[in-house]
């Protein structure tokens, strides 16, 4: 139910990923009545549209309804949220996750109470300090994972170094690098620029196995200069939001300078298929919600204005997660490199 559109445009996305995997089952989480109505419109007439009557109902016996009485909104304190709201969407799809009963959850509401919510539920996974949000961005050459995103503004060296491990192993498996390479977000280049927390990170990376590059600048992430950028949240979120708002900036000027001059409207539409491709590499849609990784469970994050399509591409994102036992590797790596550590 969390959501700027909800529930209509999650189930829209979860009509297409029924479509596109044959293998997953989807547990739409809400009110009973309000997701059920969305779910009969969207099947004989939204995205499902060209699908005859038994194609439809195939469609239906993979998804089902649970009902959740509350919903958890957008400007509530996540703990006192989940504290009091214990029927709510998201606390009972976390309770699914628990039992397994689902094997991953996917909210495009309150941020905060959807991690609130999978930490309390499904726990840390052994030897995880604390999770962290991953999340993706395009580069000139490359895909870059960044790493934590909001889930953590205070840190401390060995949960940065944590989060490196985990978006190492998310690069690795399921983005298809080899040896990932690792960087520290800094204000320089060399090892003694940064605040304390990367200046005392350093070394710790350096010694970890990792394949650690050193630190990078801003201006280096859509270069591609690394694989896996390491952050603590605060910085991490800031990021992302102005990494998101960037494009939007750019259309509109955009926009705004060919409307003056016909002959600039002319060369518009003859780059219009141009400025479509850089929109798609541009768009967060395409990959999918942001893993919360470090929790016993795969939980997946979406932006509040998801579309059907980002929705989908979460559902992507979270089928692989659980396909490539995501969780079994990190466990594996902090059996072996992090046991003992304490918060």
């Amino acid at each position: 139910m969390g959501g700027d559109n909800a529930p209509k445009v999650l189930v829209e996305g979860s009509v297409e990923a029924v479509k596109a995997y044959s293998d997953i089952e989807i547990a739409l989480v809400g009110n009973e009545h309000a997701v059920s109505e969305a779910l009969d419109s969207v099947l004989t007439s939204g995205v499902s549209k060209k699908n005859d009557n038994r194609e439809d109902a195939l469609y239906r016996q993979r998804i089902r309804v649970v009902h959740a009485d509350d919903v958890i909104q957008m400007g509530e304190s996540p703990a006192r949220a989940i504290r009091t709201k214990k029927n709510s969407s998201i606390v009972i799809a976390n309770k699914l996750c628990k039992t397994g009963e689902v094997e991953a959850v996917i909210s495009a509401g309150n941020t905060g109470a959807a991690m609130a919510s999978s930490l309390l539920y499904m726990g840390r996974l052994a030897g995880v300090l604390r999770p962290a949000i991953l999340t993706i961005f395009p580069s000139k050459t490359n895909i870059v994972t960044i790493v934590d995103v909001g889930a953590n503004t205070d840190c401390k060296p060995e949960h940065l170094y944590q989060f490196a491990v985990m978006a190492s192993i998310f690069a690795t498996h399921i983005l298809g690098y080899e040896n990932p390479r690792v960087a520290i977000l800094s204000i320089g280049e060399e090892r003694g620029k940064g605040n304390d927390l990367t200046i005392s990170a350093y070394p710790l990376f350096e010694s970890s196995g990792l394949n650690f590059i050193g630190n990078i600048e801003g201006r280096d992430i859509f270069e591609g200069n690394a694989d896996v950028i390491v952050c603590d949240g605060f910085v991490g979120n800031v990021l992302l939001k102005f990494g998101e708002s960037a494009f939007g900036f750019v259309a509109h000027n955009l926009r705004k300078k060919i409307a003056k001059s016909v002959i600039r409207q002319i060369g518009a539409l003859i780059l219009k298929p141009v400025f479509e491709e850089i929109k798609r590499d541009m768009s967060p849609e395409d990959y999918g919600g942001a893993p919360l990784l470090g929790v016993d469970g795969i939980s997946i994050i979406c932006h509040g204005n998801s579309t059907p399509a980002a929705i989908k591409n979460a559902v992507r994102v979270a089928r692989r997660l659980v396909l490539d036992n995501m969780n079994d590797q990190i466990k594996a790596e902090f059996s072996k490199k992090s046991g003992g550590q304490k918060e």
